[in-house]
């Protein structure tokens, strides 16, 4: 099966809220109804349910409870409801194989999106933007998993023997779950600078290629990455890809001289997690 195939003659690719889809067209849009998004919101019972419980929460520290997806909009501004919603129903939306760790997929996921986030003004990037792609970068992952269950099964083998991920799904399929979570970003129509974020988080030459958000998530990745396996945060600057961050122009003293604050970073979406078995 090729990636054409895969998106093809799939039966189990996910499908989105229209509200969710809607709100995804904004990151291309200069004029939108803010007020009437939010009550497009509204009339999702489970959306708006998930997305006040996520706004409620003490990451956000609003200072009145926020009753209705317009408090929301109003309280915490549109960019953070629109993460907000993309994340309740993209999660919602994306189921898994039997077998699979679904809650820590997203957990990954998250702390990647947080980190991103959290770098983004560091290069002067949009931190909202940043969490989206960071939220998605191994989306494609998780499709490839669900659609291809047998070609799952040896490719997990061959990656707990030691093998990289990505280059062990080009070896054996042909593409890789950067290629698959980009086409995935453009058929849900998230912007260009999202699903190339996506598509080249670990190219070879990245930091050459003119990519300023894949260079952001593959930074956050490393980050994460590290925390994973227990380095302290002398031996995280010292293996940082300074190459990457220079090629986005990033403040790395300010950005290195508070990294230790990056382990066990909040995203804000545990409340998420809790409605995944």
């Amino acid at each position: 099966m090729n990636l054409a195939n895969l998106f093809e003659h799939s039966q189990n690719l996910p499908n989105i809220p229209k509200v969710v889809q809607e709100l995804i067209e904004t990151f291309n849009q200069s004029d939108f109804n803010m007020d009437e998004i939010a009550k497009k919101i509204s009339l999702d019972p489970v959306l708006t349910a998930k997305v006040l419980r996520l706004a409620n929460c003490a990451h956000y520290g609003v200072s009145r409870t926020v009753s209705s997806t317009t408090d929301a909009s109003v309280l915490l501004g549109f960019s953070t409801l629109r993460t907000l919603v993309l994340a309740s129903g993209i999660t919602g939306a994306m189921q898994s194989p039997p077998g699979f760790n679904r809650k820590e997929f997203w957990q990954d996921n998250f702390a990647v999106a947080a980190i991103a986030k959290w770098m983004a003004p560091y290069s002067k990037m949009n931190p909202e933007t940043a969490f989206t792609a960071g939220m998605l970068y191994s989306i494609g992952e998780l499709l490839i998993q669900l659609i291809m269950p047998e070609e799952s099964k040896k490719i997990n083998a061959t990656v707990e023997a030691g093998g990289v991920l990505s280059n062990v799904e080009n070896a054996m399929l042909g593409f890789n779950y950067a290629d698959v979570g980009a086409e995935l970003a453009i058929r849900w129509k998230f912007p260009d600078e999202i699903a190339e974020a996506i598509r080249f988080q670990n190219h070879e030459d990245l930091a050459t290629i003119n990519q300023p958000m894949a260079c952001l998530i593959h930074l956050a990745l490393y980050v994460h990455n590290s925390h994973k396996m227990g380095l302290n945060t002398s031996e995280i600057i010292n293996g940082f890809p300074m190459n990457i961050a220079q090629a986005i122009n990033m403040d790395t003293d300010q950005a290195l001289s508070h990294l230790e604050s990056t382990n066990g970073i909040e995203s804000g979406m545990d409340t998420l997690l809790d409605d995944i078995a």
